[in-house]
Formats: C-alpha cells, sequence, structure tokens
C-alpha cells in the first residue's frame, strides 16, 4: 500500500521544515516553545504570562518495588490536577481574553510546548523528608527527577490530530523531535517517551488536541523488557531486534498495512490489543530527532493515514480513542539496543465495547488478545485511503 506522494532525498533540501521556534519563560519560569508553521520576519509570540503562579511544584519520588524490580513513580501532587474543564476554562487555549488568562498567554498559535503544571517527574527535586523511613531491602527511595512537557497540536479547541492539515502536522513532528533532542541531553534522562491519549476511555483529562513527553530518570518497565531481550538477541545473532523484527514483517507480508519511501507500518505478530500497528523507519534510527528532513515530512503523513484507518476501524464509530506512543533508544550505554518505532493501539474492541484490563492482564500480567493480530491487519488494509 502506497504511503502517499513521493517525498525527496533527504540531503536535497526540498522537505526541510520551513517553520521557526521562539522561547518563552512563564510566569512560575517553566519553559514554552512556539513553534510555528511558518518562519516570519520580526518578533512575535511577545504576550507575557502575568498570573500570579506559585513555584512549579518539586518532584515526587521515585520508589523501588523490590517483588517485580520496577520503579513505582510517587506523585502526589498530581491528584488534584486539572480534570476535564469546560470549553470556556481549557487552560490549553490561546488567552483571547486577559481577564481569562490560560496557559498559553499569545492570542494566536500553531504549536507550543511547555513544562507540565503538574508533572509526573520534574527538574526540581527534594530529597526525602528527614522522619522518612530507609527501606530494609532495596535501593532507597529518591527524587522523580525528569521532564515533563505538554505539546499542544492547534489552537483549535475542537481540532482532532488525524484532520490537521500536513503541514501543521509537520510541525507537531518537528516539535516531537526537538524537544526529544533537548531532553535527551539531560545526562540525568535515561530515556525520552513521545506519546498521545485520545478520548475519554483512555482516561483523557483535557480534550484539546495535544500530547506529552516524558523524559524519564531510569528506563520504563517496557523499555527494560525490550533492552534486555535485544541484548540476548545481539549475543544470539549479532543483530538489532528491533531492526530483524521488521524485515522479518516486510519478507512475510501477511501484517504489513502499509509501505512508504522511509517508513513500514505493521500488525505485530504477538499483538496484545485489540486494534494496534507499529511504524517504523527502515533505516537504523535511535529517536525522533535523528530522523532526516525528508523521513519527517513522510512522518507527517503516513502518521495521519494510520489515525484514519483507526477511525474507520470500527463501522459507526466516528472517533476511535487511542493510545500513540513512540519508543525510542535510551540515552545510555544501551542506546544501541533501541530504535525508534510508534506503537499505536485501541482498546475499543467493537462499537461500544471496551477491553478492560480485568484479573489475567491487571493482576498477572498474563495478556489474552481476543482478535488475531491478522485479522485486525486485514481491517487496516481494508479501511486504507
Amino acid at each position: 500500500m502506497d504511503a502517499g506522494p513521493t517525498v525527496g532525498d533527504p540531503a536535497d533540501g526540498a522537505d526541510e521544515w520551513p517553520g521557526q521556534v521562539t522561547e518563552r519563560t512563564m510566569a512560575d519560569g517553566r519553559p514554552m516553545f512556539y513553534f510555528d508553521d511558518v518562519a516570519t520576519a520580526g518578533a512575535v509570540h511577545l504576550a507575557e504570562d502575568t498570573r500570579p503562579l506559585p513555584e512549579p511544584p518539586h518532584a515526587g519520588e521515585v520508589r523501588f518495588d523490590v517483588l517485580t524490580g520496577e520503579w513505582v513513580t510517587i506523585a502526589g501532587h498530581r491528584m488534584n490536577r486539572t480534570f476535564l474543564p469546560s470549553a470556556a476554562d481549557c487552560p490549553l487555549d490561546p488567552t483571547v481574553d486577559p481577564s481569562r488568562p490560560t496557559e498559553v498567554p499569545d492570542s494566536r498559535y500553531d504549536v507550543v510546548a511547555f513544562a507540565n503544571r503538574f508533572p509526573s517527574f520534574a527538574p526540581l527535586t527534594v530529597g526525602p523528608g528527614v522522619d522518612a523511613v530507609p527501606p530494609t531491602i532495596g535501593p532507597a527511595d529518591r527524587p522523580a527527577y525528569g521532564h515533563c512537557d505538554v505539546v499542544v497540536f492547534s489552537s483549535d479547541h475542537e481540532a482532532a490530530v488525524v484532520d490537521l492539515p500536513v503541514a501543521r502536522m509537520r510541525t507537531v513532528v518537528e516539535a516531537w523531535a526537538q524537544r526529544t533532542a533537548a531532553h535527551s541531553a539531560d545526562p540525568q534522562v535515561a530515556e525520552v517517551f513521545v506519546f498521545e491519549n485520545s478520548g475519554q476511555e483512555i482516561g483523557v483529562t483535557l480534550t484539546h488536541p495535544h500530547g506529552q513527553v516524558y523524559a524519564y530518570p531510569t528506563l520504563a518497565p517496557r523499555s527494560a523488557q525490550l533492552v534486555e531481550q535485544a541484548r540476548r538477541h545481539r549475543a544470539a545473532t549479532g543483530g538489532n531486534l528491533l531492526a530483524d523484527v521488521l524485515a522479518a514483517e516486510q519478507a512475510e507480508g501477511t501484517r504489513v498495512v502499509l509501505t512508504g519511501e522511509h517508513f513500514t507500518a505493521y500488525v505485530p505478530r504477538a499483538a496484545r490489543w485489540p486494534v494496534e500497528v507499529h511504524l517504523a523507519p527502515h533505516r537504523d534510527v535511535p529517536d525522533l530527532a535523528a530522523l532526516h528532513d525528508a523521513e519527517k515530512a513522510e512522518l507527517a503523513v503516513v502518521y495521519q493515514e494510520l489515525l484514519r484507518r483507526l477511525s474507520r476501524f470500527h463501522p459507526g464509530v466516528d472517533r476511535v480513542p487511542y493510545i500513540s506512543g513512540w519508543h525510542q533508544a535510551p540515552t545510555g550505554e544501551d542506546r544501541a539496543l533501541g530504535r525508534l518505532h510508534l506503537q499505536l493501539f485501541s482498546l475499543l474492541r467493537a462499537p461500544g465495547k471496551l477491553k478492560y484490563l480485568a484479573g489475567s492482564e491487571s493482576g498477572m500480567g498474563a495478556w489474552i488478545n481476543d482478535t488475531t493480530p491478522e485479522r485486525i491487519a486485514d481491517r487496516l488494509r481494508e479501511v486504507a485511503s
């Protein structure tokens, strides 16, 4: 299946992003970055954030679960974060009325990224309290150092990512890449995860189109498992696990749903979700920041095509809830074992029916899929644009 119009060679400059980035500071000191689709002459985004905000929250804690070997983040300050405000009170809208300021002080923007006001991980850290009792087994608790960005895809409160102009989607890709590069440069960050939650069924607390960027202080459990599997695969074969998985899917073809010049999308052989598709670059690329201009340009087109197919997957369902996550290589010594890939999935197994993570999945981590990956792939090909 063709991914869309053929894009130019990475070296020819035809796909270079024409936009610009403007850095500003919010009232409480958090950084903010405006990403404009097209660069303009002169100063832009001069509106100041005049809200009387308190200092951003310090990091919570990460505590080691000695039963699983995983780190659990304790972020009690997030309990009272903003939850499904009315459209009139959306904090991600532009500030059109100075008497009702939002998180974005300018009256217009294309894409904007800023540090989350209620972060799971934060660069402002405090140690455990003086009265804290150290654990008797396992590593000691420590601050949940890291970064959490909000990336707002449009100033239009009702917009959907699937319907954004291609030029805007290209700007979103650029924002993902630049924030990935910025956080990956922090020596205390172990990995950067770019993701979007869409739909209240997923647990979305703000309906304005947006995603997030998490920079973790340790490898997340899924990443740690992937690195370990990749290490074993390299020891046994000398190859890169994710690259070899992509090559195997391309060779078999049964579950491939889309092929472009730079990317291929396929349903994984052991898909866990009722709808799941992975998207991987043909070139060995560690993260979004390492993509060439031509790859970013095609990604903007291919990504929206996958979202369109997802939206058509279930007849009669206009908006299929989904989670979209970019898995990127670790920033440290295991970087060579990772490889960029997207995991896009939905827990909607049929119109009006969700896949609940009940006893087996939640209690034991033993996954059971109610359909087959081959059936998922057939449907994703059927609903192609």
